[in-house]
């Protein structure tokens, strides 16, 4: 029998900053010992001091605050709900920036959207597995802005966020790795934005604009509309669904991108991933539901980098599947598994 955890649900609700307070009070543990493993991962790996870290996080605040000064103002919240002090926190949004920077790439995700002739009802469904590296902290967070919107946001170590909105989209990310980096706005700090628009057209127009290497995204809302974007450091290119499916992980699929991918050489078991994944959905295409995919996400084919990732102690950045999410943008609804989905039961949430 499987285990069933619940997340603790925290609901905020106000200004930008009263969010942010809200959050950073309710969540003030967890994001406490995210910031401590960021700091300590890379004063150890890489003998950087706390304020070499702090000080290369603050050269993106200007681009940050231009960007999104909304967010700025949920950071500060954050900050005084937690006690901690603002240039952490913003050095925490910053840190798949600054794992580049000192050479940590431990990333891994699996994720899906299927709609239409796909899915048993033809509704939209779209997920992921989290895989990263063990004892990161995952927070739930409810959150009413003033303008009426909601959203539920899976918090992956007070940086990441997976998001269902009640504008009737969701998104769903997997880290991509290429040899060029530009300068740009940190993906922690553009996301948040991306998920407060209203409707999926906006936000993927705002990924366009902001998104440069370092992640795959893919949204999908209630009405079927499904799409993708790829990006390295000067370049971007939208991915469309397949017989109504859309499916991704660590490496480019977009050939001109292919060349500098370093997926082959930190990620190898991307390609049997997606694969595989291919191969279960399918066999179970015009079946999929959320029901069916849960299933598939649990699937150990390739034990120990399955889609169902665990530990590989010769791994030299070992990760696990730390939850694994299913979004129905149509219900308002999502399902999380906290920890491996063999071992945990999906829970249900709504907006």
């Amino acid at each position: 029998m499987k285990n069933v955890k619940e997340f603790k649900l925290v609901e905020c609700s106000g200004t930008p900053y009263e969010i942010g307070y809200q959050w950073g009070g309710g969540c003030k543990e967890s994001i406490m010992q995210s910031v401590e493993n960021n700091f300590n991962g890379i004063q150890m790996v890489h003998q950087a001091s706390k304020e070499q870290v702090i000080t290369t996080a603050m050269k993106f605040f200007p681009l940050v605050q231009d960007f999104d000064p909304y967010l700025i103002e949920i950071l500060k919240g954050q900050a005084d709900g937690s006690g901690i002090s603002f240039e952490e926190i913003f050095t925490q949004k910053c840190s798949f920036e600054l794992a580049f920077y000192y050479k940590q790439i431990a990333a891994l995700c699996t994720s899906f959207a299927a709609t239409g002739n796909a899915t048993e009802d033809g509704q939209t469904i779209l997920g992921q597995t989290i895989d990263w590296a063990p004892g990161t902290p995952i927070d739930l967070i409810k959150i009413r802005h003033s303008d009426g919107l909601i959203q539920l946001v899976v918090v992956l170590g007070h940086s990441s966020e997976y998001t269902i909105s009640s504008a009737g989209f969701g998104i769903c990310a997997n880290s991509t790795i290429g040899q060029d980096y530009s300068f740009n706005i940190p993906l922690c700090c553009y996301l948040p934005k991306v998920m407060r628009q209203k409707n999926i057209h906006d936000a993927m127009g705002l990924l366009k604009q902001a998104a440069r290497g370092f992640g795959y995204y893919h949204l999908a809302d209630a009405s079927g509309t499904m799409l993708g974007i790829e990006s390295v450091h000067n370049d971007y290119e939208l991915l469309y669904p397949k017989e109504d499916l859309l499916l991704h992980s660590n490496h480019y699929i977009t050939e001109r991108f292919q060349k500098g991918d370093l997926a082959p050489v930190f990620i190898p078991d991307s390609y049997y991933r997606l694969n595989q994944l291919k191969t279960l959905m399918n066999q179970h295409y015009g079946r999929i539901s959320p029901e069916v995919v849960m299933d598939i996400m649990a699937d150990h084919d390739n034990h120990p980098h399955s889609i169902c990732s665990h530990i590989d102690l010769n791994s030299p950045f070992p990760s696990a599947t730390l939850a694994a999410l299913i979004l129905v943008p149509a219900e308002g609804a999502i399902y999380i598994a906290a920890g491996n989905p063999c071992e945990n039961e999906f829970v249900r949430y709504e907006l």
